[in-house]
Formats: C-alpha cells, structure tokens, sequence
C-alpha cells in the first residue's frame, strides 16, 4: 500500500530525548570556540556526520542551488569545504563568490548557519587537503567530471576502477581541478531547540572592530 506522506509527517516527532540548556549570555564573544563546543558535544551525543552541512550557493542568474558537503576544517580564514573548480558549485562559486552553510545536529535539538563570501585556498593547501583523505577520496577526485552529463553507470564503473588503480600506485597524485573553498562568515546564528518552542537563537554579527552578538525571537 502506498504511504500516506500526510498522515506519515504527523505521526513523526522532533528532538524526542532531553536537550541541552544554552545560556546565550555565557557565550564566547567570537562564534568559532562556541562551534568548535557544539561540534564536539555533537560527536559526544552520537550525532552521525556531524560534519557534513548543507551548502547553499546561487548560479550566474540568482538562482538558488543546496547540496550536502564534508566540513574540512574550520579557523581564522573561515570555514573549509572542497569540491572539484568544474563542478557545479565550483562554477557556482566562480561567478557568484557567496554562500551559506548550515549544520542540523538534531542529537542535541542545534543548528549552526552561516553565509559570506567564499575565496579559493591556494593550490598547495588543496594538494595536502586531498592526500590527508582516504584512498577512495584521492580515486573519486581522480575521476574528475564532477557534474557532468554521464552516459552510462559502466562508464563511471570503469573509470572508478582505473582511478583506484592509480590513487593505490600514485598516493602523491596531484588533480589540478581539486579546490579547497573557505567561507569566511559575516554571520554566525546558533539555534538551540526548546520542547516548549522557546527556542534560543544567538546570531553573530560581524562588524569591523570585531563581533556583535544578538538574540532573535524564534
């Protein structure tokens, strides 16, 4: 019988387990060490793939485009995530430099969003990016073609085998199209679930004497 998405919507519930308190006025006054504390709480709830948010960017006529990505590092130069230059948000990126990330942890009822410009690292920070990762990751790069028309899943079977082949015998192999992004945010909101709606929402603000913090109603 085919399911009914109405009546399979109702019967769902959101954040049913205890959730952590958020006390906006203790927190840091710049919103790195607070992600770094909500990310680690995530991994300690068992949060599955803390680390990959949705990434939202808009094409060359403003037209809005998200996609799940791998968090590969965040610091002072902003927030890391890396795909291929060809790709459909690397074309994105190149004629649009903006973007927004958001993070769902629902363990713990939290959200982090996050939007400003996005800049390319350099290629050598992109090279050490892709060898730190996994052999399958270095063959998925090697594939290449990110987004692009395939014509048939033997095609992309036989590539896949040829690129295993060569990331098992060329661990150092270099993909020139590899692009390490880094958003560097203007906003940073934290979202701390309430099971009776009170929610908490603490928004970062970035000014150029440093940050400003501010409450949004939920």
């Amino acid at each position: 019988m085919e399911a009914d998405l109405e009546t399979l919507l109702r019967s769902l519930r959101v954040w049913d387990t205890e959730l952590p308190a958020f006390d906006p006025g203790a927190a840091p006054e710049a919103p790195l060490p607070l992600f770094v504390e909500w990310f680690a709480a995530a991994v300690a709830a068992g949060q599955p793939e803390p680390h990959t948010p949705s990434l939202a960017t808009t094409d060359a006529e403003g037209r809005a485009d998200v996609r799940t990505v791998m968090l590969h590092g965040a610091d002072a130069d902003g927030w890391h995530f890396a795909s291929h230059a060809g790709s459909a948000k690397g074309r994105q990126l190149a004629a649009r430099p903006y973007a927004a990330l958001g993070f769902y942890w629902p363990a713990q009822g939290r959200q982090v969003r996050l939007r400003g410009p996005v800049r390319t690292a350099p290629a050598e920070v992109a090279q050490a990016d892709l060898h730190a990762r996994s052999t399958g990751a270095l063959a998925s790069a090697l594939v290449g073609h990110q987004s692009e028309l395939l014509p048939s899943q033997d095609a992309l079977v036989r590539a896949s085998e040829e690129a295993w082949k060569r990331a098992t015998r060329e661990p150092d192999a270099t993909v020139a199209s590899w692009t390490v992004y880094e958003l560097d945010p203007e906003e940073v909101e934290f979202f701390q679930g309430d099971e009776r709606r009170r929610h908490v929402r603490l928004k970062y603000r970035r000014q150029e004497d440093g940050w400003v913090k501010e409450l949004l109603w939920p």
